[in-house]
């Protein structure tokens, strides 16, 4: 049956609702209608048409019954809106203040439902609530971000184009040229003592050459409404200098400013390119095979059940099976792990990874959007627009901050002058243009997004994902963790340990029994169980496979009924059992309704799991849990082993959510519940925590989904690595916080006192940026 189409339609001027129901009626019963609606209270008939070769007519034939009823109604079609997307890259962005501004502006634009500008990766992606307007939307904002940063290119890929690369270049090249000649006329007007008016030619002719763009620019973002930036900031400071007869000092001032913002825009860069090179396993080029030929082609171009050719050195460029070769992989890029993994004809291999030695074929599995490498690219590159509250707050605060001390300095030159006898006004304006200087909070706005931006890259180079900076942030404050057992704390590997036969039931028998039953299923117990049984299922003994949720499944086999399973299972068929304590999952089996006997399957536990409780706890989380489906007696024998402090046994899936919420709700502290499960059918609980975190979750679209942390390998002990990786750079945000803060408040104090001078307002605003931002450049070295 064809999918039924859907219309909707707003009735205009519909004011009886007796009309409303009578048209509903009508239409309804119209032939190739599926379905009719009408809403009084909105004015909307919802339509659901069940043939397309019809839609025109039935449109036709409502918009009749409609005037029937009420000659008055307008029936006119509601367009169904759908939401649109769109990145563009500000080439050439370095001003974290005006990114800010940028942001806040293009968020107001009508029809945006979210704007997010990526300072690190120059990205702004725009949400629009209507995917029609977003052409209208992304001029609008091209045009904002030109207005309140001229100096950037607008492009809709992070590859500058050639042209734009040349006059760049040329621009860069006649800026440095003017201030060049600047500088020489600055250091001849401060050497050689000339007469005046030629000393204030000098200095005038210099400050031109060196700061005429900065003042041009404030006087462009004036007329704009665009007051309290740095470029109005720098030239009320420097002019202010000039008429009060500190030639030399505006001059200066302005030289330094602008040494300084080229140091700033280069260590910006710097560090774009590092967190970028941390990232740099996108693979370039795939050898596809067609026929007896191998040509080199781009990822995007290879199809699913291509074939391609990997040779020593290069790396594989999309997910698939090895069909020919035998090698060693370097996959530390995707999971950190620095030992090579062999590989043989049938594994499975991830787009990422680096070919060692050996040619390998492989058939491509996935396409180059859906491989592994795509999906991590695309997660840490956005990972930056999800904001801590940290960003958020100093957001806030600078726009407040340079509006207050653009204020305060207004303040200390007309103030003082007027109440304390014998002030002189040219010296108390030279402290407020000292304040003007300091008060931009670049240092801060640049800083802190690298900083969060390079311990995600950092994290990501360790096999770490985090989704965003909220998530690293939050990491800092986890007092509980509650983790799954099976592939979390243990390996997943199971095996069958013991087999017991009851009432007169073989030991092989059973196995064969149980082998059969569980031949539907491909958890990793039945399979544990089909391998202990060595043998080939014969599918012809089966009938009538009915799964029991929770409890375990119901089959004939040779016409029998046979039930293998849980406890629970036995108790709900009313059979006649034994319960039995064994370290392992146990599977019981009735015949007829007859207890058979049971079989053992144990688990392993993770090498690394009791060293990672350990850590944990030294680390300062307060409560560990351990949520399973398995025995109490299972349960709490590995709580016991690694350390656990609560353990809750033989749950259902529904219910590791409920247990989940009782431990939030019991906590005692404020901080953070993280919950850690293998990705496979942990997405209810993975989302209901604070911090959700998907281990082993290499190739595993579902985990990467659900989680907001992706550990790339099954090591519990990368969960200690992660919140280490949050603490380091919590603490490089809060030292750039600090210095940032406590340098201008410093040169604040010192300046309204008289001993500051600009010189040093200077080194309190660009120097302070400069040092700040090579301290966020720590945050991507890896723990």
């Amino acid at each position: 049956m064809e999918a039924a189409i859907k219309k909707e339609f707003i009735l205009e001027g519909l004011c009886c609702g007796n009309c409303a129901a009578k048209i509903e009626r009508d239409v309804a019963r119209l032939e190739g209608m599926a379905s009719a609606a009408v809403d009084f209270v909105a004015k909307t008939l919802t339509m659901e048409i069940g043939d397309d070769t019809k839609t025109n007519s039935l449109i036709a034939q409502a918009d009749a019954i409609v005037k029937r009823h009420d000659p008055e109604i307008v029936m006119n079609e509601k367009e169904i809106s759908q939401p649109g997307r769109k990145t563009l890259f500000l080439l050439g962005l370095c001003c974290g203040d005006c990114a800010q501004r940028i942001e806040a502006q293009v968020n107001r634009i009508e029809g945006v439902r979210t704007a997010t500008l990526d300072f690190v990766g120059q990205k702004l992606t725009i949400e629009a609530v209507d995917r029609k307007n977003l052409p209208a939307i992304v001029r609008q904002a091209s045009q904002i971000a030109l207005d309140i940063e001229p100096a950037i290119q607008i492009a809709y890929t992070d590859k500058k184009p050639a042209e734009a690369d040349s006059v760049a270049h040329s621009k860069r090249w006649m800026h440095r040229l003017r201030l060049g000649m600047g500088a020489a006329l600055f250091v001849m007007g401060a050497v050689f003592d000339f007469a005046q008016p030629v000393g204030f030619s000098v200095f005038l002719i210099s400050y031109l050459l060196v700061g005429g763009e900065v003042v041009l620019r404030a006087l462009k973002n004036i007329a704009k409404g665009q007051v309290f930036d740095e470029n109005f900031l720098m030239s009320v400071a420097t002019i202010g200098a000039f008429i009060i007869g500190e030639y030399p000092e505006g001059v200066a001032v302005m030289l330094f400013y602008q040494v300084g913002e080229a140091f700033q825009r280069l260590a910006v860069n710097r560090s774009r390119k590092s967190i970028s090179a941390l990232m740099d396993i996108r693979p370039d080029f795939a050898n596809l095979k067609v026929g007896n030929e191998v040509r080199k082609v781009s990822p995007e171009e290879v199809g699913i059940g291509d074939f391609i050719i990997v040779k020593p050195g290069e790396k594989i460029p999309l997910d698939g099976r090895i069909i020919e070769g035998f090698s060693a992989l370097d996959t530390s890029a995707l999971t950190g792990e620095s030992l090579p993994r062999d590989v043989e004809p049938g594994n499975e291999v991830l787009s990422g990874s680096i070919n060692k030695n050996g040619v390998l074929t492989i058939e491509v599995a996935k396409e180059f959007g859906e491989s592994t490498i795509s999906r991590i690219l695309d997660l840490v590159q956005n990972a930056s627009s999800k904001k801590a509250p940290t960003e958020n707050f100093i957001t806030k605060f600078a726009r407040y901050y340079t509006p207050i001390v653009t204020f305060a300095a207004l303040a200390l030159a007309v103030i003082p002058p007027l109440m304390i006898p014998g002030a002189v006004f040219s010296d108390w304006i030279y402290r407020a243009l000292a304040f003007l200087v300091v008060s931009c909070p670049c240092a801060l706005v640049i800083s802190i997004p690298l900083s969060f931006f390079g311990g995600i890259g950092g994290a990501s180079k360790n096999g770490i994902l985090v989704k965003g900076s909220n998530y690293l942030e939050a990491l800092n404050a986890v007092d509980t963790i509650v983790f799954d057992k099976t592939g979390t704390l243990t390996k997943g590997i199971f095996k069958v340990t013991s087999v017991v036969g009851m009432n007169n039931w073989s030991e092989q028998e059973l196995l064969a029994y149980a082998a059969h039953a569980e031949s539907f299923s491909n958890h990793p117990i039945a399979l544990s169980i089909q391998k202990a049984y060595g043998q080939e299922v014969d599918g012809q003994r089966l009938t009538e496979q009915e799964e029991i949720p929770g409890m375990g499944i119901r089959v004939r086999i040779d016409g029998k009924s046979v039930l293998a399973g849980n406890g629970k299972l036995m108790e709900s068929e009313q059979v006649d059992w034994k319960p039995v304590r064994a370290l392992g999952s146990v599977v019981y089996l009735a015949v007829n309704g007859s207890f058979a006997g049971y079989i053992v399957i144990s688990d392993e536990l993770k090498p690394d799991s009791k060293k990672a409780i350990q850590e944990l706890k030294r680390l300062g989380v307060s409560q560990t849990a351990m949520l399973t489906g398995d025995s109490k007696v299972v349960g709490e024998a590995i709580a016991r082993e690694i350390g656990l402090d609560t353990v809750y046994s033989e749950l259902l899936p529904h219910q590791k959510v409920e247990k989940l919420e009782e431990l939030d709700k019991n906590r005692k502290g404020k901080g953070k519940l993280v919950f850690v499960g293998d990705g496979i059918n942990d997405a209810p609980v993975l989302a209901r925590a604070d911090i959700g975190i998907a281990m082993g979750a290499l190739g595993s679209d579902a985990a990467i989904e659900a989680a907001d942390v992706v550990l790339m390998t099954d090591e519990p002990s990368k969960i200690v690595a992660a919140i280490r990786v949050a603490r380091k750079t919590r603490s490089i945000v809060w030292q750039n916080i600090i210095f940032a803060m406590g340098v201008k408040v410093i040169v604040l104090i010192l300046a309204a006192g008289g001993i500051a001078t600009m010189w040093e307002a200077v080194f309190g605003d660009v120097g302070v940026t400069v040092i700040a931002i090579l301290n966020a450049m720590r945050a991507m070295k890896t723990i």
